[in-house]
């Protein structure tokens, strides 16, 4: 018998909590469920949703250790790690997205038949947002 799965919240390191939440929070529109307690949007974790999905950010470093620019080592994968938004309306997304100051290229139909539209996050994480192509 399988594991009764009934969703999954990605969880990302990122670098500055405040960016990170107005990237996710005013950019792509998720919203804030739950935190860590802290002052907004000085959280160190916090739970974001977006129509069911669920994303989390953690904050990579203790405030006190936190250094003045990313560590290259710490973040030289996370341009490996790619977060797959399906999106019926990729072509309004990229609109969206371009009107919001966020850089895309525009969106391209990938050979296994899905039309894709990929941007980065402050952290360098890959977004991905597709939807089957017609």
């Amino acid at each position: 018998m399988a594991i009764d799965v009934r969703g999954m919240a990605p969880l990302l390191q990122v670098f500055d909590m405040p960016t990170s939440i107005k990237f996710y929070c005013d950019v792509l529109g998720f919203e804030i469920v739950e935190t860590d307690g802290k002052t907004a949007p000085h959280f160190d974790w916090v739970l974001l949703r977006l129509n069911g999905v669920e994303l989390m950010l953690n904050t990579a470093y203790e405030a006190f250790q936190r250094p003045s620019t990313p560590e290259p080592a710490r973040i030289a994968a996370h341009r490996d790690t790619g977060l797959f938004f399906g999106c019926p309306d990729v072509d309004a997304a990229y609109q969206y997205l371009r009107g919001m100051g966020v850089k895309a290229s525009e969106p391209k139909i990938a050979a296994y038949g899905m039309k894709q539209l990929n941007i980065v996050d402050p952290d360098g994480y890959g977004l991905c947002f597709q939807w089957e192509s017609a």
